[in-house]
């Protein structure tokens, strides 16, 4: 496998842990807490981070549309875990068509990623902050791109 395809699973695993921090074991009126100025709700920032993932994915798996309805709390965390889990298989076994994977990751991993940041703001918000950590030291591995991620190696004091 190149280098680049490792580097994008690798970067795909700091996505799922990322996100696992802002999703999971969230208060029950974070889904639908909506800010204002049309400001997507963490549910709908979870089902947008689903769809530009799928977006990703288009340029291995051809599919007929990217857009999807927006389902439950719990049906958008399975849906996002699936297309993880799908992304990482096919960045293990080929290389993408029509785009380069710097563009993969310049683009759609980019954009999750930045998404995932406006769910840890939210998370804030509804005075359920996630606790802080040094990411250098986590335990981030290409491959582990489900729920269950491990707990913080050097959490902030």
């Amino acid at each position: 496998m190149s280098t680049k395809r490792e580097m994008l699973r690798h970067f795909l695993a700091s996505i799922a842990y990322h996100a696992t921090k802002a999703i999971q074991n969230a208060p029950e009126t974070y889904p639908n807490l909506y800010i204002g100025k049309d400001a997507r709700t963490p549910r709908g920032i979870l089902h947008h981070i689903t769809g530009v993932l799928t977006y990703a994915h288009s340029f291995y798996e051809h599919y007929n549309t990217t857009h999807f309805d927006v389902k439950s709390w719990d049906a958008e965390m399975v849906e996002f875990y699936s297309i993880l889990s799908r992304l990482d298989a096919s960045f293990q076994q080929q290389t993408p068509n029509e785009v380069t994977e710097e563009q993969l990751l310049q683009g759609p991993l980019s954009d999750a990623m930045a998404h995932i940041g406006q769910l840890l703001m939210l998370r804030r918000m509804a005075d359920s902050p996630v606790p802080s950590e040094n990411f250098i030291f986590a335990d981030i591995r290409e491959g582990k791109v489900g729920p269950d991620q491990p707990a913080p190696v050097a959490p902030d004091e």
